[in-house]
């Protein structure tokens, strides 16, 4: 193997390539070729390019297949395509279609069915691809393999699968609010994909989220029109739109073996989550961890060592990675990684944390004041940390900024006399009435530390559209988690009518997202005490 190959595995953290196996299941093999630019015809005569990596004088092997909208050149795919080919495997890197050099349009999401399944077809009909085939990579390269998994025929050898899920609608539009931030992020990303990167793009697409309409902030952001933009903002309340790009409907019919990888601030955890159980429930061979980064280089670190032990086994039958079990977690402020045999874990018993003077444990037996607050979309409620795409600013952060401000309800819980283990899916189910009718309602879970600060846990959104004054009872899905409350710390619940940029603000007449520009202020209830109990429901681990 060569210097730079030692040193990249090295810095993955990944076992040298001798000492993985090759192709069949003997010494690695180092000699890799590449043969760019392959023609990929797909049924409407349009023709993807592919490079194909492979050991030099090697016979017919299974392939890994790899399909971007990033650029097969990229250097995270060749990065990945070297760790594979220097253990033997041969990739097969694609571009989806409209991609440099790839013909067509690029339409995210839409075409990655038929595409990929054409491809598929084509792969293993390659003198060089003995008929097995396996699929790789993370995020949008993730849902480019359940767009084929549920439909192949044979089925795919194996699935790895880092930070993704089998839909991606539902992170568009959390709790039905449009997810602002991670969406202009990535349609600018894809919007400049042809271009040098201009001087400070990051800082001209944060201003840009402050611009109204939304649907058009993509001006504001890299100056001309990106059709993924207009997309997410112009179908917001037409989920038939996406119809053909979900694709959970199917997961429990594949029966292809999945590995996965995914991260407590990743903004696919909640579909990934879904998407395994549905895999386990139906008996599938399906493994999943669970890490303590989001979408990020931490989680592709993580993604590759992954992706090489479970490529390896079911390429080159090493079995030995197929012993663990089926979820391995990282529990948050307790430094330790548990395993469990599935999700979430059966000792987890959820228990309702309620809204009261403060928070309590116990129901309450008296009327209580609504926890009320005004949200003003010229002056909406900021955010920080969470599951966000920009490296640096999502994750944990101080909340103490944002709850020292007036349009926020802060409840705190008392102090801790034991720690608290957490472990699986979090929600709120809360009764609220607002005097326009419409209002997003924003709830995070906070852990207050003896030095005061408050570090946000996990949260949730709701977009509600009700009759004005009407009492409503708002289910909010919140961001599972696996987090440790240490002894002397208190839990902490904010509640607000936003969290901008990371939501597009809620303008409190019921317009269509992307095109509402008129806003008025909104006065918020959320009712409390004996009459309507209003509560948080905490995945309690008590091993």
């Amino acid at each position: 193997m060569s210097m730079a190959g030692r040193l990249a595995d090295r810095l993955l953290g990944l076992p040298e390539a001798d000492a993985v196996g090759g192709a069949a299941g003997g010494a690695a093999t180092v000699d890799v070729g590449i043969a760019r630019d392959l023609r990929v015809p797909m049924p409407d005569g349009t023709v993807l390019v592919a490079d194909l990596y492979r050991p030099r004088g090697a016979g017919p092997l299974p392939a890994v297949l790899v399909r971007t909208p990033y650029g097969k050149r990229q250097a995270l795919v060749r990065l990945f395509a070297g760790v594979l080919a220097r253990r033997g495997f041969q990739v097969v890197i694609q571009n989806v279609r409209g991609i440099h050099g790839s013909g067509g349009e690029f339409h995210a999401f839409h075409d990655e069915r038929d595409d990929g399944l054409a491809t598929l077809a084509w792969v293993r009909a390659q003198p060089w691809c003995d008929g097995r085939v396996a699929t790789a990579g993370a995020s949008y390269l993730g849902y480019t393999q359940w767009a084929i998994a549920p439909y192949a025929d044979p089925p795919l050898e194996a699935m790895g699968l880092g930070i993704t899920a089998s839909e991606f609608v539902s992170s568009f539009y959390p709790g039905g609010a449009l997810a602002l931030h991670n969406t202009l992020v990535w349609s600018s990303l894809m919007g400049t994909r042809d271009d040098r990167k201009r001087p400070l793009h990051n800082r001209r697409v944060r201003r840009a989220m402050r611009h109204l309409p939304v649907g058009e902030s993509d001006i504001a952001a890299i100056g001309r029109a990106e059709s993924f933009l207009r997309e997410v903002t112009g179908n917001a309340e037409n989920a038939a739109f996406w119809r053909e790009t979900d694709h959970s409907a199917d997961v429990a019919a594949t029966t292809s073996p999945a590995s996965m990888v995914a991260g407590w601030w990743d903004l696919f955890l909640r579909g990934q989550l879904r998407d395994f159980a549905a895999l386990h429930a139906a008996g599938r061979q399906v493994r999943i961890t669970i890490g303590p980064w989001g979408h990020d280089a931490k989680a592709l670190r993580a993604v590759l060592a992954d992706q090489v032990s479970w490529l390896n086994a079911h390429l080159n039958g090493d079995a030995a990675e197929l012993r663990r079990a089926p979820v391995r977690l990282y529990l948050q402020k307790a430094g330790r990684w548990l395993d469990f045999q599935q999700w979430p874990p059966p000792e987890t018993t959820p228990v309702p944390l309620y809204l009261s003077q403060g928070l309590t444990w116990d129901e309450p037996s008296a009327p209580l004041d609504p926890a009320a607050f005004t949200y003003d979309p010229l002056d909406p409620t900021p955010s920080t940390g969470g599951p966000l795409l920009s490296p640096g600013r999502g994750g944990q952060r101080d909340n103490g900024r944002i709850e020292a401000r007036g349009d926020v309800a802060v409840l705190t819980g008392a102090r801790l006399d034991r720690r608290l283990d957490l472990i699986g899916p979090v929600s709120a189910a809360f009764h609220v009435r607002t005097d326009t009718g419409h209002a997003d309602l924003f709830v995070r879970l906070c852990d207050v530390g003896p030095d005061g600060a408050s570090r946000n846990v996990t949260d949730g959104m709701l977009r509600i559209d009700a009759e004005p004054g009407e009492t409503v009872r708002a289910e909010i899905e919140m961001q599972p988690t696996g987090y440790r409350f240490r002894r002397g710390h208190r839990l902490r619940v904010m509640l607000a009518g936003g969290a901008f940029p990371r939501f597009a603000r809620n303008h409190g007449r019921g317009e269509p997202a992307g095109r509402a520009v008129a806003s008025r202020r909104v006065r918020i209830e959320v009712l409390r005490g004996a009459d309507h109990p209003s509560a948080l429901h905490l995945p309690v681990w008590a091993p």
